[in-house]
C-alpha cells in the first residue's frame, strides 16, 4: 500500500502523493520524471473513453521449464497476482485529438518490461492492426530487453517485430516510437529504434548494453551522460525530447501532420 507522501528520487523533496499523481508523476520541484504505470499513461494521453484493449487474454508459457533462483512459471504466477496483469505489454486502439491509432505500452514493473513470446506477439499485432485499419502505430517502450527465461523464443521476437514493421510501412502510415526510462537490450535493438518519428522523455536511459557493462568491456570511461536522451538528441539519434506534460499535445500535432 502506498503512503500519502513520496520522496523525489532526484532532489529528495517530500511530495504529497496526490500532487505527484496529478502532475503526471513529475516532481514539481525539479521536474524529475518518476515511473508512471502503463494504464495511467494511456489514460492520460489518449482521448477519454476511446481506448479499446486487445489481446489481454494472452499469457506467457514456460517452454524451456526455466529456473534460476525461482521457477519461471512461479515468477509469472506471483507477478500476475501482484500486478493484475498477464504480461509486460498492453495494446489496443485509441485516439489522440480524434486521430485513430494502434497503440501499445510496456509495463516495466512486470519483470522489467522484458520481451518474451507474448510481448513480441502483442507488439507484432499492434502493427498488423494498424496496417489493417490504415492508421498510425504508437509504441511506448520501457524495457530491460529480451526475457532470458524464454531463451531463443525471446530473441526471435526481435526479428518478428521488425518484420511486422516492414510490412506495416508498405501502407505509408507513420510509426511513432516514444522511448521511456529505461529502454535497453533487445527492445532497443529492434522495434524501439525503428520509428519514423522517435521521441524520448527527459534523462531516459536508452541503449543496448548499460554504460557499466560497456566500460568494463572496452576499458574506457564513457562520455558524461552517455546513453541519456539528451546525449542521443545532440548526436542525432532521436528527433525530440518531450516532457511528459507536453507529450499529448506533441503527439496530437504530429498526428495532425502525418497521420
Amino acid at each position: 500500500m502506498q503512503g500519502l507522501w513520496a520522496k523525489c528520487e532526484s532532489c529528495d523533496e517530500i511530495i504529497y502523493r496526490q500532487e505527484l499523481e496529478k502532475n503526471w508523476m513529475v516532481c514539481p520541484h525539479c521536474e524529475h520524471h518518476h515511473p508512471w504505470t502503463a494504464r495511467s499513461r494511456l489514460a492520460g494521453l489518449l482521448d477519454p473513453d476511446t481506448f479499446e484493449e486487445f489481446d489481454k487474454e494472452l499469457e506467457p508459457q514456460d517452454p524451456l521449464g526455466f529456473a534460476d533462483s525461482k521457477k519461471y512459471k512461479d515468477r509469472l504466477k506471483s507477478t500476475r497476482k501482484n500486478l493484475g496483469e498477464n504480461d509486460a505489454f498492453i495494446s489496443g486502439v485509441g485516439r489522440i485529438d480524434g486521430h485513430q491509432i494502434s497503440v501499445g505500452c510496456f509495463l516495466f514493473e512486470f519483470m522489467g518490461g522484458s520481451m518474451g513470446s507474448v510481448v513480441g506477439e502483442k507488439v507484432t499485432r499492434v502493427f498488423e492492426r494498424a496496417h489493417e485499419l490504415k492508421c498510425p502505430a504508437l509504441l511506448f517502450s520501457a524495457s530491460g530487453g529480451a526475457r532470458m527465461q524464454e531463451g531463443i523464443f525471446s530473441l526471435m521476437q526481435m526479428a518478428k517485430t521488425s518484420a511486422a514493421i516492414a510490412r506495416f510501412r508498405t501502407g505509408n502510415k507513420p510509426y511513432i516510437s516514444v522511448l521511456l526510462h529505461p529502454t535497453t537490450g533487445g527492445v532497443a535493438a529492434s522495434f524501439a529504434w525503428l520509428g519514423d518519428i522517435i521521441l524520448a522523455e527527459p534523462k531516459a536511459l536508452i541503449g543496448f548494453a548499460g554504460p557499466r557493462v560497456i566500460e568494463q568491456t572496452i576499458r574506457q570511461k564513457l562520455p558524461e551522460g552517455f546513453q541519456r536522451s539528451e546525449f542521443l538528441l545532440e548526436h542525432g539519434m532521436i528527433d525530440a525530447i518531450v516532457a511528459r506534460k507536453d507529450l499529448r499535445t506533441k503527439l496530437g500535432q504530429v498526428l495532425g501532420l502525418v497521420g
